[in-house]
């Protein structure tokens, strides 16, 4: 379980920061979920349906969490929309825990993708 510290959350507001630099606006956890979505889409931006940023947000929840084995990409649809299959179950946490969980899988995304 990831326990809440300092340095998580000094993370996340320099991510949060960093992400205002580039697109003007200082994002929530649902804008950085819908961005991380956009990006594992790879089809580029245009008008998403409400059902669509929805779909974006789920599929950004499962790569996040598939850095801890709890999702893995199950396939891609005829129409390249990545689907995920639950491997084990996330751990029971309060709702404090899951938002610190969720942070440290969302820094530890946009780490990985600093190092490619």
């Amino acid at each position: 379980m990831v326990e809440p510290s300092d340095n998580l959350e000094h993370r996340w507001t320099n991510l949060r920061a960093a992400l205002m630099k580039q697109f003007g606006k200082k994002p929530d956890m649902n804008a950085i979920l819908f961005l991380i979505g956009i990006q594992e889409l790879g089809q580029g931006i245009f008008n998403f349906t409400k059902e669509q940023k929805q779909d974006l947000m789920h599929i950004a929840t499962c790569k996040v969490f598939s850095i801890s084995g709890y999702y893995e990409l199950e396939r891609l649809d005829e129409e390249g929309w990545p689907h995920y299959k639950a491997v084990k179950p996330i751990p029971f946490a309060n709702l404090r825990e899951q938002e610190n969980m969720l942070k440290w899988h969302v820094l530890e995304y946009f780490d990985r993708l600093e190092q490619v």
